[in-house]
């Protein structure tokens, strides 16, 4: 278990477009990259094994994202294997969410930040409780989506996954835009972001007619 005092101020960050990892919760990831195996060798060196996920974000003038989200979560490397050529399949395991303050200049091939954890302390402690959540009309809204999309999931997995664990997956499964992820990422408490996701499903299932509707 962590404490804000045990997090460091500056910490390594994976830039990723698309990715989203959540506090308590568990993101698989395929490192191949020089400067990412590199990360990885340093962060294994370190008490913590952290690394920090955050999304590339646009900036303005420019074709490609060179800047970072302001928000992002930090996880502990808690599975790793190697692959016969050198990769790395890595599990992270969400610790908690972080302010990005800068970045930080330096000699290591991948990019580091100066980080916040103010105000993310609800992050540390047990698991998020939504006392307003309709599991029955969420999963047949659900059930809408992938019959929709056309997709599988074991649904008695599902209905038996406790509310935290249920809306934090999809959050991060689920194939949303990249700014709809980091709304996902910010929302102050489970029941904004179960309220966030049922949102999304809606529009989804409406065919996207309404673009502002995270705006």
């Amino acid at each position: 278990m962590f404490n804000q005092a045990d997090l460091p101020d500056v910490i390594p960050v994976f830039p990723l477009t698309g990715a989203l990892l959540l506090p308590r919760s568990r993101l698989p990831l395929h490192l191949f990259e020089p400067r990412y195996l590199a990360m990885l060798d340093d962060a294994l060196k370190t008490p913590g094994r952290l690394i920090g996920m955050v999304q590339p974000s646009m900036a303005p003038g420019r074709k490609d994202p060179d800047g970072l989200q302001t928000i992002g979560c930090v996880g502990r490397v808690t599975q790793m294997s190697e692959t016969e050529d050198g990769r790395y399949m890595i599990t992270l395991t969400g610790i908690s969410r972080f302010r990005v303050l800068e970045e930080v200049e330096g000699f290591t091939p991948y990019r580091r930040a100066r980080i916040s954890w103010d105000g993310f302390d609800r992050d540390l402690g047990p698991a998020d409780s939504d006392a307003g959540f309709d599991r029955a009309s969420f999963m047949s809204l659900l059930g809408r989506y992938f019959e929709s999309r056309e997709l599988q999931t074991d649904w008695d997995t599902l209905k038996e996954a406790d509310d935290e664990l249920l809306i934090n997956s999809l959050s991060m499964l689920l194939g949303f835009e990249p700014e709809d992820k980091q709304a996902l990422l910010e929302a102050p408490s489970l029941t904004t972001r179960r309220e966030t996701l049922v949102t999304l499903l809606e529009y989804a299932l409406r065919g996207g007619d309404d673009k502002e509707i995270l705006q």
